[in-house]
């Protein structure tokens, strides 16, 4: 099994980009993915009435999601939701007919089915509040994208607030996310399994 860890902060001197690492570590089998460091256009040019061109990069990364069993976004919560860097990416990497289709009842099908997912977010949100707050715990990115795609289950890992928090707490995350890739990782499921058995059904 393998994982894709995303990276979704434009600032690699984040927290983020060291919990993504951090949890990477505790995973094993996995990879890091700096969305910051691809080029590609995060707009969506003509809606979906047309494609567009699909990058290097992004043909790169979208190829990385399909051969890992385990896919996880690390990324803050900005106006209670992902930087625009994140979502311009799900918006070109993942697609109609080859991520999700609708069957003709117009059921959503996911066809990333067979891979797990883990989001952790970061905010300045007290962990406690955050459920109270709509889209604080981006609930949209979990179920209504990775979920949509039929990435099952998507475990969330919340940590905030980030701006109060002290050296030791923020060492204390680190080590929490990396427990969190070590779990995941022996849960993970074989995508080969998954997928030869959707072939079978």
């Amino acid at each position: 099994m393998s994982a894709l860890v995303i990276d979704a902060h434009p600032n690699p001197e984040s927290f983020s980009a060291a919990l993504a690492r951090s949890y990477a570590a505790g995973f094993g089998d996995a990879r890091v993915l700096p969305l910051r460091d691809l080029d590609f256009d995060v707009h969506m040019r003509f809606g979906y009435t047309r494609r567009m061109p699909i990058e290097p990069d992004l043909a790169e990364a979208r190829e990385a999601i399909r051969e890992a069993s385990h896919l996880a976004i690390v990324t803050p919560v900005w106006w209670r939701s992902s930087p625009a860097l994140l979502k311009g990416f799900l918006d070109r990497a993942l697609l109609p007919q080859e991520d999700y289709r609708y069957r003709a009842n117009g059921i959503p099908e996911g066809l990333l089915a067979g891979r797990s997912g883990r989001v952790i977010a970061t905010a300045d949100t007290p962990a406690l509040l955050a459920p109270l707050l709509p889209g604080t715990t981006l609930r949209s990115l979990r179920s209504g994208t990775l979920g949509l795609c039929g990435i099952a289950p998507v475990r969330l890992r919340f940590l905030g607030p980030v701006r109060s928090s002290t050296d030791r707490r923020r060492a204390a995350w680190l080590e929490l996310v990396a427990r969190d890739g070590a779990r995941d990782a022996a849960r993970a499921p074989s995508l080969a399994r998954s997928e030869t058995a959707a072939v079978t059904r």
